[in-house]
C-alpha cells in the first residue's frame, strides 16, 4: 500500500522561504514520476512542479525561477524548495505519485504567506 506524507508547511512572510518534503512508502519510489500540486480556497487544484524518475523537471509559469523540485531516491523523498514566496502562493500543497494503475496523493500541508 502506497503512502505519501508531506511536511514542512507553515506561516512565512512574503519574500521568505520554505522547503516541503514528501516521504513515500510502499512503492518503488525511484521508478515513478512525482509532482507537487496546490489548492487555494475556492480554487481548483493545480500542478506546481513535477519530476520524472530520471530527474527531468517541469514547472508552472507562476513558480518558475522561485521553486525547485528535487528528489532523493535513496530516502524515498520528494522536495519542493520555495523561495521568494508571495501571498498568492498560500494554499494546501499536496504531493502526488503518478502510477498507471491509479495515482496516489498525500494528505497535504498548509502553506500560508503573509503580506
Amino acid at each position: 500500500q502506497v503512502q505519501l506524507a508531506e511536511s514542512g508547511g507553515g506561516l512565512v512572510q512574503a519574500g521568505g522561504s520554505l522547503r516541503l518534503s514528501c516521504v513515500a512508502s510502499g512503492t518503488f519510489f525511484r521508478m515513478n514520476t512525482m509532482g507537487w500540486y496546490r489548492q487555494a480556497p475556492g480554487k481548483q487544484r493545480e500542478l506546481v512542479a513535477a519530476i520524472t524518475s530520471t530527474g527531468s523537471t517541469d514547472y508552472s509559469d507562476s513558480v518558475k525561477g522561485r521553486f525547485t523540485i528535487s528528489r532523493d531516491n535513496a530516502k524515498n523523498t520528494l522536495y519542493l524548495q520555495m523561495n521568494s514566496l508571495k501571498p498568492d502562493d498560500t494554499a494546501v500543497y499536496y504531493c502526488k505519485l503518478y502510477n498507471m494503475g491509479g495515482d496516489f496523493w498525500g494528505q497535504g500541508t498548509q502553506v500560508t504567506v503573509s503580506s
